[in-house]
């Protein structure tokens, strides 16, 4: 496991961290990190694209079903034990379990940048099931944060989660990868493909930055966000490594798949909160997701995840 650590890209988070932690003057301009997002979103639903081209989608609606269930389901999971447990108001714990039913495209993106450099393959399609994981524990995080009631602004919360940055450049991607195919990606091949993992380091030096400005919450707020933030994710790869076994995944499949279900949203969903939770309070929901488990799960998950499914494959016979 200590082998990931030695990749640059990571590195380059362990850069960011350390700068932030120490109060450096290291910044990069806001708009450089908003290209940086939407160039790593589209490449990442490019090259889910091109491959999604070679299936049929028919085979595929199984899986999305699957996934989609697994989204709702994870927050209801996480809910009572942050409102119970934890002592979370209501808003509060809604909108962290949320964050949790969700998925990271950052963690995503260096999940795939490993597996990529010990050519480990996956399934094609699982850019498709990220974007499917977005949305249903939004929906979930607000039902259980303020019920079924006509307070709700239905519209505003549709526009956010399906108009959203996220989902617009993931599917987008998707659906250009899709028409276009390898050949008519050539052009644009040597930003959104030979360049993906610079892109991806410079992203990462600035989610360092982003996770030391969230150690003073943790402090704040005690232990229990620092054992969640481990112990949900964990739970949740367990959950992703089974699913991905009954689909009949590979073993890099079902270690992407953990990946994903382990993974805490930081972009889509405290956008959606903030339209329909406004009384939730972000700062807990971005300490536990990038102050903890976003660097789990880059430094010690994402490995951690691919030898246990395959344990699993082996176990389970595969």
């Amino acid at each position: 496991m200590s082998v990931i650590a030695l990749d640059p890209v990571i590195l380059f988070f362990l850069l960011g961290l350390a700068a932030g932690l120490l109060r450096s003057e290291l910044r990069l301009p806001a708009a450089m990190y908003e290209l940086l997002s939407v160039v790593l979103l589209l490449a990442i639903g490019l090259k889910g694209g091109v491959e999604l081209a070679k299936q049929p989608f028919g085979q595929l609606a199984p899986q999305i079903a699957a996934v989609m269930a697994m989204g709702f389901v994870l927050p209801l999971v996480a809910f009572p034990i942050l409102h119970h447990v934890g002592r979370f108001k209501r808003a509060d714990a809604a909108s962290i379990a949320a964050h949790y039913g969700s998925v990271s495209v950052g963690t995503y993106a260096v999940a795939a940048a490993y597996f990529a450099s010990r050519q480990v393959a996956f399934e094609a399609h699982m850019p498709l099931l990220l974007a499917v994981l977005e949305v249903p524990a939004i929906l979930v995080g607000i039902v259980l944060a303020r019920g079924v009631s006509r307070d709700i602004r239905f519209g505003a919360m549709a526009h956010e989660v399906f108009l959203g940055k996220g989902i617009v450049l993931l599917m987008g991607g998707l659906l250009i990868g899709w028409m276009a195919g390898p050949d008519g990606l050539v052009s644009v091949k040597p930003l959104f493909f030979d360049l993906f993992k610079g892109i991806l380091a410079l992203f990462l030096l600035e989610m360092g930055l982003i996770t030391a400005r969230q150690v003073a919450t943790l402090r704040q707020y005690g232990v229990f966000l620092v054992l969640f933030g481990v112990a949900m994710p964990l739970f949740s790869s367990l959950v992703g490594i089974g699913m991905g076994w009954g689909l009949g995944f590979s073993t890099g499949g079902m270690a992407m798949l953990a990946t994903l279900a382990a993974s805490a949203s930081y972009i889509a969903v405290p956008a959606a909160m903030r339209i329909s939770v406004p009384e939730a309070n972000p700062t807990l929901s971005l300490a536990a997701s990038l102050g903890v488990t976003f660097p789990f799960n880059v430094l010690l998950g994402i490995p951690l995840y691919h030898s246990m499914a395959i344990h699993a494959h082996r176990w389970l016979g595969g």
